[in-house]
Formats: structure tokens, sequence, C-alpha cells
């Protein structure tokens, strides 16, 4: 007989592979498809939940460059450390895959051939920029230059980071090439073209309305306003055709005659790495992969962030219907940012709470952090992480709210029945209580088929109040004394209560729910809820303390911790910059301002924990003054000491490293990298200055 079960394919947006992953990212695409995942796994569901590393495009090649290694060394690298962290903190992908492997660039290049012997590619021969001193040519990542919408200056040539908008290399003001830094010149190549200006009238029905080939094909009501929103301005202001090729050495090769040197477009490159994902899994678990993505009875959904909505929405749903035979998603509950203690989450300033260090330093502490991200998860605004909020929302909720409950129903279980569940009928009151509570758990239930999971986690969080409200109420303990048959059925209710808290909080808290259930002797495997959750007569364990107290020491050293990153970042603004030739002009009376003097280097010494940074002291002829400067790489301690060096003094004072810079020293860098002083000749003794010719 034929199966006629749904199917559910859950995928989770492929991390690149050139760094690890910090809280932002759990926050956006990991953390609400694994709640999800486990969720419909406990009703029974047939689930496939697929990710894996994103190992190709230009993001990987600059590290590769940047740190002198290949690309196959960086993404074994951090594939490692991704896959080891989602693992460690109990992400439960049914296939973790990577695109870099064989069976990918099959899948993808045979992906492509179908397209392209189908016409649904424009090969285009057209000029695009080009870094002559490189010989490459710059698309994505390897160009940057100022935003056209939002005026910043670092915006790359596939998307602005800081608004978020997805770009085309031709759109930058003052392009610049990210290797070498400089002006990039026009230059002949050609490309695969996909005319996603031909697909707009069907994207419209699909988006807007969620009709799909003439038929309905999802509730549009629960897709995101904002997730329809930026689908809706992206056709509404017309879509334009997008080269899917890319002039690369790494990544998969076009497998068209005459196409050498050229490679798969990441973001056609790297959705496909779902259905390789799929296939692999499949084929190790004895399943058929197309029942999965091309199957009546399946339903494909994408967690992502908004970053990368419209190539979930539009560019890949093009792709999957070009081809043929593909299931479109049902749904792409795309979240929003989450920020870090007031500033942007940014990798390259080290602004980021680290998903492996984290792991490190709160071992066993999963389940906390999994709590307070959903708890804050930016479902439909930008939200933010900080450490205070962490503290409180583990010591409010889970130790005083959560665990004191389940505590107090344990202990006062132990020392009066002796672990054994009492064999009473409940009373009413009693009964409601219990009831009320079941009540959260069907909200819980709701929520989480909407993918509301903050609204999810409050209703399970709720069950464990409605409990401590009853108890404090009732004061059993008191009870116990004048009427302990009214105990017997107070208990058993809160029994059940406890129970059935096991298995609402089983998609958030894994760990702890299964504590729970193993001390109660109850299955929380799935999601059933029940007034006789824990059998009458059983016998219930001791059970370890589920949260410990986070102290404020804790949090201190992690807000220390960010505030180091900054003072690098300032450190390192401090150390020469590859800049344009001339800046603006300034008036002489601006220049006169300046406080310019010979200064001599009498003490040197290397600044702890900072590898750019030494401690200089100079004698400025009008004084003796403390300089921080980045120069410990180009210079030791030794031989800096009896330099004369010209200090800029008027400049005012700022801590580095906890250590007061009063001034700064002129340097001169020269092509290779390397600094010399900008010295005045021996005839200039310590104070000479101002002088104007």
């Amino acid at each position: 007989m034929e199966n006629t079960k749904k199917k559910h394919l859950i995928t989770s947006a492929l991390p690149y592979a050139n760094g690890p992953l910090h809280i932002g990212h759990l926050a956006g695409a990991y953390l609400p498809a694994d709640i999800y995942a486990r969720f419909l796994r406990m009703n029974g569901e047939d689930v496939a939940f697929i990710c894996g590393s994103d190992e190709h495009g230009a993001a990987i090649t600059l590290r590769a460059k940047k740190e002198g290694v290949t690309p196959k060394e960086i993404v074994n690298k951090y594939n490692g450390i991704i896959s080891k962290s989602f693992e460690e903190f109990g992400i439960s992908f049914d296939m973790f895959h990577r695109t870099s492997a064989p069976e990918h660039h099959q899948t993808a290049q045979d992906f492509f051939k179908v397209l392209e012997e189908k016409g649904s590619f424009e090969k285009k021969t057209s000029e695009q920029y080009y870094d002559e001193k490189n010989d490459q040519f710059l698309a994505d990542r390897y160009i940057s230059g100022e935003c056209p919408k939002c005026a910043n200056p670092d915006a790359y040539g596939d998307q602005c980071e800081k608004c978020g908008s997805t770009l085309s290399p031709s759109e930058l003001i003052n392009p610049r090439s990210t290797i070498s830094g400089e002006t990039p010149v026009m230059k002949e190549t050609s490309h695969w073209y996909l005319p996603m200006n031909q697909h707009e009238e069907w994207l419209k029905e699909y988006i807007e309305k969620g009709e799909y080939e003439g038929k309905t094909h999802h509730d549009v009501k629960e897709w995101k306003n904002h997730v329809i929103g930026q689908c809706k301005s992206w056709i509404d202001g017309g879509l334009m055709p997008r080269a899917m090729t890319r002039d690369l050495n790494w990544g998969v090769k076009v497998p068209v005659e005459g196409a050498d040197g050229k490679v798969l477009y990441v973001w056609l490159d790297a959705p496909i790495g779902y259905i390789t994902a799929t296939k692999v899994w499949a084929e190790k678990n004895g399943k058929n992969w197309e029942d999965y993505w091309k199957g009546e009875n399946s339903e494909i959904v994408h967690f992502i962030g908004k970053d990368n909505i419209v190539f979930h929405c539009i560019i890949f749903p093009i792709l999957l219907k070009e081809h043929g035979g593909f299931n479109l998603p049902v749904n792409v509950p795309a979240n929003e940012f989450m920020n870090l203690e007031g500033d942007k989450i940014s990798t390259s300033k080290n602004w980021a709470v680290w998903l492996h260090e984290y792991l490190e330093e709160f071992p066993g502490k999963q389940d906390e952090l999994k709590y307070v991200l959903t708890s804050i998860m930016p479902e439909a605004k930008d939200s933010e992480f900080t450490w205070t909020d962490y503290k409180d929302r583990i010591n409010n909720e889970l130790a005083d709210i959560l665990g004191n409950y389940l505590n107090r129903v344990i202990v006062l279980t132990l020392k009066y029945y002796d672990g054994v569940v009492p064999e009473v009928a409940l009373q009413r009151e009693d009964k409601e209580a219990l009831d009320e509570a079941l009540a959260s758990a069907q909200q819980v239930s709701e929520s989480i088929v909407k993918y509301r999971f903050r609204e999810a986690l409050s209703a399970a969080m709720n069950m464990a109040r409605i409990g401590n409200r009853q108890l404090q109420a009732l004061e059993p303990w008191k009870l116990q004394k004048t009427n302990p048959e009214r105990v017997k059925s107070i208990m058993l209710a809160h029994l059940q209560i406890a129970a059935n808290i096991t298995v609402a909080l089983a998609p958030f808290l894994p760990n702890k729910a299964a504590q729970i259930a193993q001390a109660l002797g109850v299955d929380n495997k799935t999601w059933t809820f029940s007034q006789e959750k824990v059998a009458k007569g059983s016998t219930i364990q001791k059970m370890d303390i589920l949260f410990e107290k986070v102290e404020d020491k804790t949090i201190q050293k992690q807000v220390e911790k960010l505030e180091a990153s900054k003072t690098d970042n300032a450190a390192a603004a401090l150390e020469p910059l590859e800049l344009p030739a001339q800046k603006e002009e300034i008036a002489f009376e601006d220049f006169m301002k300046i406080d310019m003097r010979v200064g001599t280097i009498i003490e040197a010494e290397k600044v702890k924990k900072a590898d750019r940074l030494l401690k200089l002291l100079i004698d400025t002829g009008i004084d003796k003054r403390t300089v921080v400067s980045g120069i410990a790489q180009s210079f030791s301690p030794e031989e800096v000491i009896g330099k004369k060096v010209t200090v800029l003094l008027n400049l005012a004072p700022r801590k580095i490293k906890g250590i007061e810079s009063q001034g700064m020293i002129l340097m001169a860098e020269n092509a290779e990298g390397k600094l010399s002083f900008l010295q005045p000749d021996g005839k200039h003794d310590s104070g000479a200055g101002d002088g104007v010719a």
C-alpha cells in the first residue's frame, strides 16, 4: 500500500565555511528550524532536516588569500568547526553535508546542464570590472564600493551588509578591488544569465496570492510580512537578468565546452546543495530523495535570515521551475537580525558571541542559550542579545520559575510518599489547574505550526507559572500537617503538570526536558498530553538541580571580552591603512592647529595581549608622555629606543588596552606594508616643531 503520509523537507541556510558560527546565525536560521523539526518528529511526521556548509564563492577565496592558504584548507578548517559546534549545541540535522563534495559538484553540474539544454539561460558577452594588478575579474566579494541605496561605503558587489540590499557590481559607486584596493577597469567576458524578468508574472501569483500553476499552493497569510514585502519590492521594481556563472578558479566548473575558468554562481550552486544533501541522506537511509523534493505529499520550508530572502523566494524557485518536476517552498519564515550589546554583530570586528567559544566556556549550558535566544528570536523585527539579559532570563525564569517549580514537586513527592505517585482522584480545584496547564500546552502546538517560536516557548513556560501560582496559593507543605489527603490530590495534579511540561519543552530544551522526564519516569518523545501522564503508583527519582544561577562575575567576564574587541579595533585603526593618495583639502588655518614636535623615544615595551602594540615613553622637550603605537610587528622595543620621531602632541588622549595614549607618532608605509619613522635630521633636538615653509 502506497504511503500517503505527508513528508516535510526542512532546510536551514548553508553557512559559509569561511568563519565560525555566532548567536546571530543560530537565532536566524538554525534554532527555529531545529525547534520545528523536533516538534514534527514528536508528532510522528516524516522529516528530512537538511543543511551543509557552503564552500564556494568569493568569500572563501578572499579568506584564503588573507590567511595565505588554499581555499580547500579554509573550507576544511571551518567545516570542521561549524559541524562540531552544531553537533555539540544539539541542532538535530538529519544531514549536514558540504558543497565541495564530489557528489555535489555532479548534482550541480547536472542541474545546470538541464537548464542549459532547455534554453533557460541567455549567454551574454559584456564588460565587467577587472583588476589589472591581479589579473582577476571582480564580482561579489571581490569588489566593494558605496551602496547606492544607503550610502554604506563598504558595500560588496553582491550585497550591502548594512541595509541588506542585494546588489550587482555595476550599481556600486566608486568601486574598488577588495584584492588590491585599486580602481578596476572594464573588460569583456561571457556569462550565462538567468532572465529573471521573464518570470515576473507567475512569481507575483506565487508570492502575493500563494498560487502556482493555477492552483492554491500555500496560505499567503502564513508568510511573514517582511518576506512578502521584500519580494514584492523586487518584483515591482522590475527583475533583471542575473549572471549564473563567475570567472573564478574555485567552485563548481561550468559543464559546457568553452567555459574554461568559469564556475557556477554561488547562489546557483548553494541551494542545489540542499538537493545534494537530501540525495546523500536518502541513499544512506534507504529512502527516495525525490519523495521529499517532488512528491505530492511533500512540503518544503526554508529557514533563513532576511539577507537571503530574495535568493530563496525568487531566484531558487525560478531555477526549480525551469528545471521542472520540483516542488516550491510552502513557506520561507525568514528572521530579522539579532544585535549584540547595542551594536550590529560583526565578524570582521569580532563583535560576536561565537558558538564554539560559548560551548567551551559554558559546558553543559546548551539549553540555557537555546532558551535565551528563542525568547528574543528576531521573528518580525531586529532583536538584541545582552549578557545582562542572558543572566536575568536564566536566573529569574529558568531557575526561579521552571527549576523551582519542578524541584518543589519532586522534592515534596519524595518527602511525603517516598517518591511513589499518589493513587487518588483529583479534586476539582486541582483538576482545573491541570486543565489550565494543558490548555497552555495546546497553545504551544498552535504557535509552532505558525512559526511563532517565542510565543510557543512562552506558552510552555506558562505551564510552570500556572503550577507555581497554585502551589504558592495552596501551600501543601503547611496543609500536610492538617489535611494530608488533600495534599495527595494537589501533588498528583502537579506531577501531571510537570510530566506534561517535559513534552511541551522538548523542542526547545531537549536536554533538560529529557532530564525531567527521566526523573518522573515518563516518555516525552511523542507530542501527547494527558491528565494521566504519570502513572499512579509509579515511582519517581531524585533530580539534580536543573539550572545553576549565573553570577555577575561570569557575565562581567563576557562583557569585558567584548570590550576588548572594541579596544583591539581602536588599536587597529591607529595602524597605517591603504588610503587614497590625497585626502580632502584643508584650510591653512586648520593645519596651523596641529602641534607636531620632535621627540625621542626613551622607553619601549610590548603591550600585553596585543601583538600590534608598543607602549612608548617619548621625551618631547616639553614633557615626557606615553604613546601607544601599532608598530610592534615592524619594530622590537629594543630597536626603537633612542629614535627621534615626529609626534602629534595635541591629539585628544584615548585609552588603548587600558593605557592612556597621549599623542601619535607619524609613520610611513611602503608597498610591502613595512613601516618607517618620519624622522627629523640630527640638527633638531627634542621639542623642536611648528616650523612652516
